[in-house]
């Protein structure tokens, strides 16, 4: 059974409803793109943070070794 000329106009107004018309889709996506590129360079400044804090620890382990040894 093939869908009929209400049921299809019935789809397009819903679709009309839930996405707001022209450029709303666009939109969402764009926003959903931005979200995406945030949490990657928010995640590489959590590993960049940890791995500065990591070096640091091991410079200040090495220069206390240093010290112990009287070197």
């Amino acid at each position: 059974m093939a869908p009929g000329m209400w049921q299809i106009l019935l789809v397009v107004l819903l679709a009309v409803l839930l996405f707001g018309g022209r450029g709303k889709i666009a939109s969402v996506m764009g926003d959903f793109a931005k979200g995406i590129t945030s949490f990657r360079k928010g995640l590489k400044d959590e590993d960049d943070s940890q791995s500065a804090s990591n070096e640091a620890s091991a410079l200040g382990s090495e220069t206390r070794d240093d010290e112990k040894t009287g070197s």
